[in-house]
């Protein structure tokens, strides 16, 4: 399979990955806020019903293009049109790779961020050494449900935003895995915030701006 170009209008691609094609969808940032800037979205739990349409990833790169950001959200291994079986998370940290380079390859003059929801936030979180993103955003990421303490985080901006009645994620295991790290991240904790942010999106688009302006390269 050949690899798609960038496209310059909103898209859905193809790219091969480590285990079949895998499905992405592509955004440009909103017209007359283009920045240098590319932000690669994980989606939650692959075998509860997570994939790139999930609300809470889809409104996160809505935020992010608002901000001059195109965007690419993907499907794992096993979701929707993606080839292969679920993973967990060995084979997803690969898939996100095959994108990371696709992007990097496609758009070399772009800062490159990771983000990620749930188990999107681990994976991320998992590749980020290796991918050294020049910003990271994780929102509720799952501590105290996957292997937190081999990960080792970049020297890069980076974002947790947590709700703080997630019935999922429980928010003191994410508060106590941060207080393990010596490198700290912005941490912002919503109040009356379930795992899914339901009646609470608007507020994470609000959060999530204000948290990441002062990273945005120039436009």
């Amino acid at each position: 399979m050949t690899a798609p170009p960038f496209p310059n209008a909103a898209a859905s691609l193809a790219l091969q990955g480590p285990a079949g094609s895998l499905e992405m969808a592509v955004d440009p940032a909103d017209p007359g806020t283009a920045r240098a800037l590319t932000v690669i979205l994980c989606h939650p739990l692959s075998t509860e019903g997570g994939s790139l349409n999930n609300k809470v990833v889809t409104m996160a790169a809505r935020s992010l293009r608002e901000l001059g950001a195109a965007t690419v959200r993907f499907n794992f291994r096993g979701v929707g049109h993606s080839q292969g079986s679920f993973d967990h998370g060995d084979g997803e940290r690969q898939d996100l790779l095959a994108v990371v380079d696709w992007v990097r390859d496609q758009r070399p003059g772009d800062a490159l961020w990771l983000a990620g929801f749930s188990f999107g936030a681990y994976v991320s979180l998992r590749a980020a050494d290796q991918v050294q993103p020049e910003a990271l955003i994780s929102i509720a990421p799952p501590a105290g449900r996957w292997d937190f303490a081999s990960l080792v985080i970049p020297a890069c901006p980076w974002l947790v935003i947590q709700g703080e009645e997630d019935e999922i994620v429980e928010p003191q295991a994410v508060y106590d895995w941060i207080d393990t790290l010596k490198r700290k991240p912005e941490l912002v904790r919503m109040p009356g915030t379930s795992h899914f942010f339901h009646r609470k999106l608007i507020d994470l688009r609000g959060a999530l701006q204000h948290a990441v302006g002062p990273w945005l390269p120039a436009a």
